[in-house]
């Protein structure tokens, strides 16, 4: 098995100051603690903040050595662990960094396999049923797509090839039991 690979940077989702409401713990015992996801896996993390500004949005470094905002991450969560803010800011946060790294996101649309014999990985995208698929497939062989605009040009029944990679994450994110982990690890 394969070390996983830890995330470099986070954007904050909610900044819980006092720590959890269901915490037991007296208030002033608490530590604050900050929702976040990471930008390169979308993994869900709660992190302990250096006593600084930090705000929802803000993007954090997370990984080895000097961190300007976060002392710690706390530990990895579930969706079901997010605050309801952090449910909320959760689909913008998610298209900020689609947005962010589109050229990986194309590169998908480009190199996207078979998973088994009868399922390609285009087919978990809402929205892509085999005709899609082999439109999508017979355009990338023409010429590779380079961006979420050409995709959109050159297939017309993908208006926003961005929105069904967002709801593909977001499901991953919500439904614990999602057999295809495309875009977010388990």
């Amino acid at each position: 098995m394969k070390a996983e690979k830890k995330e470099v940077n986070a954007i904050v989702l909610d900044v819980l100051l006092k720590g959890h409401a269901e915490d037991p713990r007296p208030t002033f015992k608490r530590e604050p603690i900050v929702q976040a996801i990471g930008v390169e896996q979308f993994k869900l993390l709660e992190l302990i903040p250096k006593r600084v500004e930090i705000q929802i949005h803000d993007n954090v470094y997370i990984g080895d050595g000097e961190r300007e905002k976060v002392e710690r991450v706390k530990r990895r969560i579930r969706y079901d662990d997010l605050t309801q803010t952090a449910k909320l800011e959760l689909p913008f946060v998610v298209e900020r960094i689609v947005k962010e790294r589109e050229p990986d996101f194309v590169q998908f649309f480009n190199k996207s396999i078979s998973v088994t014999p009868k399922l390609h990985m285009l087919h978990l995208l809402p929205g892509i049923g085999k005709k899609l698929m082999w439109e999508i497939l017979e355009e990338r062989e023409k010429k590779p797509f380079e961006s979420f605009a050409e995709i959109s040009q050159r297939i017309k029944s993908i208006p926003h090839p961005e929105k069904m990679i967002i709801s593909r994450i977001l499901e991953e994110l919500q439904d614990p039991d999602v057999k295809y982990h495309v875009f977010t690890s388990k």
